[in-house]
């Protein structure tokens, strides 16, 4: 008599619990990709980049006008004809001029100082946006981009500066001591150009449609800033506006970079027509926007050039 054996089912054994991946992935020194590096290695990495960011600058300022026949000539024809313009309009047919000595010169200055910002912020907006196959083909800090196209608008500035210096002596206005005073001046503009234009890089990166309202929010910023007309003679002759609002349109950072350089290199504009500690705010503005605009901009740096 067969006797029938039951066949036997070995029991697999329990699978070990899988090890963390992010565990994993440290133990074997493994970071992930495009991750934000704290703000003092941030730092490191752009002084490391600093030729990039130099030479970067250059070539766009050269090719700026490569197609042109004028070529170069084009640097200081645009913020002169820009200053033309403006005269005919509103030292002419508005007579803005009236009651403001030596207007010429005085437009002339708030034309140029006022262009270096308002380009700051324009180019700005599409500095990650409009560089995006350069974003995503190559591992390098992104600041490097808005910082090397604000250095293209003060290379820009230097051109316009010549001319202006011309302008100035041809209306008498003759090199004195005092005009030492527009490089710190200077110096404060450019940290608050650099700090606009890294905040509205990281908008313009998110909302490309930002770019295209800019126009329409530096037009109403120029008109309060001064450019044209001075900002006290203006408000003094309606006893209606009330001080707060004299004030803050005296204290802005763009009617405060325009002022003090005329304050600088033209004679008859006096101490007695800067708002009150001017140099302050001339510091306070280009710290403020500089180190707030670069905190900002850092904190999305792995996000950009993706989606």
């Amino acid at each position: 008599m067969s006797q029938t054996i039951a066949p036997t089912h070995a029991t697999p054994p329990a699978p070990e619990p899988e090890e963390d991946l992010a565990a994993l992935a440290a133990r074997h020194g493994l970071t992930v990709s495009g991750a934000r590096p704290t703000l003092p290695q941030y730092v490191g990495q752009l002084w490391s980049r600093r030729h990039f960011i130099t030479t970067f600058a250059t070539a766009k300022l050269t090719s700026q006008y490569s197609q042109a026949k004028l070529g170069q000539i084009w640097q200081i024809m645009t913020p002169l004809l820009n200053a033309i313009v403006y005269f005919f309009i509103f030292g002419v047919l508005l007579d803005t001029k009236r009651g403001v000595p030596d207007y010429i010169p005085f437009l002339v200055t708030g034309v140029f100082i006022w262009t270096y910002t308002s380009s700051s912020v324009t180019v700005g907006t599409r500095a990650i946006s409009g560089n995006q196959g350069l974003v995503r083909a190559l591992h390098f800090p992104r600041a490097s981009l808005p910082l090397s196209l604000v250095l293209q608008q003060l290379q820009q500035l230097f051109f316009s500066m010549c001319a202006l210096v011309l302008i100035l002596v041809g209306f008498g206005q003759y090199p004195r001591f005092h005009w030492v005073l527009a490089i710190p001046a200077l110096f404060c503009q450019s940290l608050f150009c650099a700090g606009i234009s890294l905040i509205m890089a990281r908008l313009g990166a998110k909302t490309p449609d930002v770019a295209q309202l800019m126009p329409f929010i530096t037009r109403v910023w120029m008109y309060t800033s001064g450019v044209m007309w001075s900002v006290q003679k203006l408000t003094s002759g309606h006893q209606d506006i009330p001080h707060w609002v004299v004030m803050a349109l005296r204290c802005q950072p763009g009617a405060v970079y325009i002022d003090i350089m005329r304050y600088a290199l033209i004679d008859s504009f006096h101490g007695s027509q800067l708002p009150p500690h001017v140099w302050a705010l001339c510091l306070g503005w280009g710290l403020l926007f500089f180190c707030g605009g670069f905190i900002y901009f850092w904190r999305a740096e792995e996000s950009y050039g993706r989606g």
